[in-house]
């Protein structure tokens, strides 16, 4: 039976693991140093909250706490074995059986920025898209880069008017803006307006 099995995993390994293992493996290890940097320069808290917003350390530093739908607690002297993993996101999976140590599995974030977008930039950017004038211009701007003239233009309204507007759009970091020649061009920036709602989600679930 034992030689089945391996044969069985050796044939899954050449099929399709080893292939998964070689993407996921850089993943895994630089989510394992920046754990360890963290449990050393800051300590088991800092390590725990790095795992995920609902894992944190107890008041009295002898509990972790994972802030799931269920209510229940489990008592272990022993060690608690963290399974970090690149297909489970966005769940945290926390188990416990008699006799064995707790397990709590947790997603490795995706690669992409270091830091989330704040709390504090995602209202900036729902203040600014709260004004139906910036709306406006926004649906403007979302068909292509344009002068504060033109949109100024299009909408009928003063360019000092559309400026104000522009620069609050600028500020909460959802337009560019780039001179050609005489004139600067603002551009939409979309991936920052399609994040919006992941962002918004991200910030409040932290």
């Amino acid at each position: 039976m034992r030689a089945r099995v391996r044969d069985t995993l050796e044939q899954c390994a050449e099929a399709f693991f080893d292939a998964a293992w070689a993407e996921v493996a850089v993943q895994l290890a630089t989510d394992l140093r920046l754990k360890n940097d963290l449990l050393g320069r800051q300590g088991v808290a800092a390590a725990l909250a790095s795992v995920s917003g609902a894992v944190t350390l107890a008041a009295d530093g002898d509990r972790i706490v994972v802030d799931e739908v269920q209510d229940k607690a489990t008592a272990a002297r022993a060690a608690v074995t963290f399974i970090p993993s690149v297909f489970g996101r966005p769940h945290l999976v926390a188990v416990h059986a008699p006799g064995w140590h707790p397990v709590v599995q947790y997603p490795v974030p995706e690669p992409g920025p270091a830091e989330p977008v704040s709390l504090e930039t995602v209202t900036l950017r729902l203040e600014a898209l709260a004004h139906p004038v910036r709306l406006r211009l926004l649906r403007t701007l979302a068909r292509g880069p344009h002068t504060t003239g033109e949109l100024a233009h299009f909408w009928e309204l003063s360019p000092p008017e559309v400026s104000r507007h522009l620069a609050v759009l600028r500020r909460a970091g959802l337009l560019t803006a780039r001179r050609q020649g005489r004139y600067v061009r603002h551009t939409l920036d979309l991936p920052a307006l399609t994040a919006l709602g992941t962002d918004l989600l991200a910030a409040v679930l932290r």
